[in-house]
């Protein structure tokens, strides 16, 4: 069995690059808004991932996937069997996992997604 865990470097990066999204964003905003005062979009961008990160980090750090040889455990009871999957792909630092009947799960925080990715394709059946 082989298991997928998040890396918390990567969930760190990840949340660095969703600060400065929102702190451009934040500042955008108030700046089409007439706003004299942009710069208080970067704080409020800023603040807001870093509570969210610290609030989810334990979580977020605690989903992990299993790989066996007839499919994917998740947490919370989710699981896929390999011969129901359409689809792997990468999605920043995530992995996402398409079934036939199109729902999707993200295996997310991925130290290096294209092996993940690697290793759950060479694992589905010969189709």
């Amino acid at each position: 069995m082989t298991t997928f865990p998040p890396d918390q470097a990567t969930y760190i990066r990840t949340h660095w690059i969703m600060a400065a999204l929102a702190m451009a964003g934040g500042m955008l905003i108030l700046w089409l808004l007439g706003n004299a005062h942009i710069w208080t979009g970067a704080i409020g961008g800023l603040a807001a991932v870093a509570v969210r990160g610290w609030f989810l980090k334990d979580e977020a750090l605690a989903e992990v996937w299993s790989l066996s040889p007839t499919g994917l455990a998740g947490p919370g009871g989710r699981g896929v069997a390999l011969d129901d999957i359409a689809e792997v792909r990468t999605v920043g630092a995530a992995v996402q996992v398409i079934t036939h009947d199109g729902n999707k799960h993200l295996i997310k925080f991925q130290r290096d997604p294209a092996a993940t990715h690697a290793t759950i394709v060479s694992a589905l059946p010969a189709r």
